[in-house]
């Protein structure tokens, strides 16, 4: 009778801890479709955000609060340097604090590494072994490094519980400038 109690027992912590782990995984697929992780820039010109992890299918929302102008995202793949058709928006100029940003929305289905840059404030260079990557462009302000970044879409549930605070909210109070 009681082996039977502790086996009863153990078969309950077992179920529960394989629902609580069931549970994370079919949050973090849940939350893919609904919430959006946000990636913000400025006047500084480079993405606040610039390394993000996402379920398959969850939005990344690029959020420009940059008063002075306009960024591009652009796809790349880091090995040839071609072009990623997933990847590829304008947001133009905020108007500043109180007014709608401008945004740019992509979801990817796959798993993967989304490389992604903007042509107005980086570009490409070669790099050993014919691979490219995101290089500062002269002639233009604020950060002096290439405004790049990177989005790994994962259905890893502690990569994505990884995000900075700051890509849970749509625009960033004070983050307004250019």
């Amino acid at each position: 009778m009681r082996t039977m109690g502790f086996g009863l027992v153990a078969l309950t912590i077992a179920a529960l801890v394989l629902g609580l782990v069931g549970c994370s995984a079919a949050q973090a697929r849940g939350v893919a479709a609904t919430t959006p992780v946000y990636i913000h820039m400025n006047g500084a010109n480079h993405f606040l955000e610039p390394l993000v992890a996402v379920a398959p299918g969850q939005p990344v929302v690029f959020v420009n609060q940059d008063t002075g102008g306009a960024h591009t995202i652009v796809g790349y793949d880091p090995l040839t340097g071609a072009k990623n058709p997933a990847i590829n928006g304008l947001v133009q100029r905020s108007k500043g604090a109180g007014q709608p940003a401008s945004t740019y929305t992509v979801r990817f289905a796959k798993a993967g590494f989304y490389s992604y840059y903007c042509s107005v404030h980086a570009r490409l260079a070669k790099t050993f072994g014919g691979a490219v990557q995101p290089a500062y462009r002269n002639g233009v302000g604020g950060f002096k490094g290439a405004m790049a970044g990177t989005i790994v879409v994962t259905s890893d549930p502690a990569l994505l519980a990884a995000d900075p605070p700051s890509t849970k909210l749509e625009e960033l109070p004070g983050f307004f400038g250019g």
